[in-house]
């Protein structure tokens, strides 16, 4: 399996932890679905594109007619300034190079990108997603950090729109709502930074409740042999108080 990617003339080798990945699996693609009235309703998506499914965007046309315009054509070249703590934003003719790693399901597309490619390619690269309408919009600096986000994000529905300024749509968000609802809920984990932290006081959790002693009955205590011989001398019948005693005696 080859380590570089593009032509010999713009060619590009692969960061590290994406070079590690590609050597386990040649690509990478998972789908789930829910139950909705008895019936699977696909609904989570995780893709990465096989090495050879690394195609390069930007000199492609985005349609199959003559002279049709390419992606770098199309490509806004509006440039937001005043934003010093945002990565500079790739670009789709020569001056970067970039790989399609995830078509999005057609909601846009996870970017390998290359942004220093004069005079040669340089190393580094960072992982972008360009949306629809053609903006670009920074997720990680490395394949690993994004590989963690997909998984985090459980492969829903536009999830990556969660990282734009305008956000994921009103039917997304009752996904996230469901699956995910922390995405959904940044502006309260904001405001009260404990909102979502589990809070467990020892002293509940093992407390042991006052057992009330139970009060065992005492036995009578065994009498002796010696009492049980002065017991049985004595009269079954005594004779009650008051009465008197007759002795009769034998008549001649």
């Amino acid at each position: 399996m080859g380590t570089s990617l593009g032509s010999e003339k713009n060619a590009c080798v692969l960061p590290e932890d994406l070079k590690s990945f590609y050597l386990m699996t040649d690509g990478f693609h998972m789908t789930w679905s829910v139950k909705v009235d008895d019936h699977p309703v696909p609904l989570g998506s995780m893709t990465i594109n096989s090495i050879s499914r690394l195609n390069r965007l930007g000199s492609s046309s985005v349609y199959t007619l003559p002279n049709a315009p390419t992606l770098a054509d199309l490509e806004d070249t509006d440039e937001e300034g005043g934003d010093s703590d945002q990565p500079e934003k790739p670009h789709l003719d020569s001056r970067s190079l970039i790989f399609e790693l995830d078509p999005c399901g057609g909601n846009g597309r996870v970017c390998l990108v290359y942004k220093n490619t004069k005079p040669v390619v340089a190393p580094d690269s960072e992982i972008w997603f360009l949306d629809q309408a053609l903006y670009w919009h920074f997720l990680t600096k490395s394949f690993t950090a994004y590989y963690r986000l997909l998984i985090t994000n459980l492969g829903l529905p536009q999830w990556q729109y969660a990282f734009t300024s305008y956000g994921i749509s009103p039917q997304a968000k009752q996904w996230f709502n469901m699956y995910k609802p922390i995405t959904v809920n940044t502006e309260q984990l904001s405001e009260e930074a404990d909102s979502f932290v589990n809070k467990l006081d020892p002293n509940k959790v093992f407390r042991t409740k006052n057992k009330t002693p139970v009060l065992k009955k005492k036995l009578p205590a065994q009498p002796t042999p010696s009492q049980k011989g002065q017991t049985g001398a004595a009269p079954r019948n005594p004779p009650q108080a008051g009465s008197s005693s007759r002795r009769r005696e034998p008549q001649p």
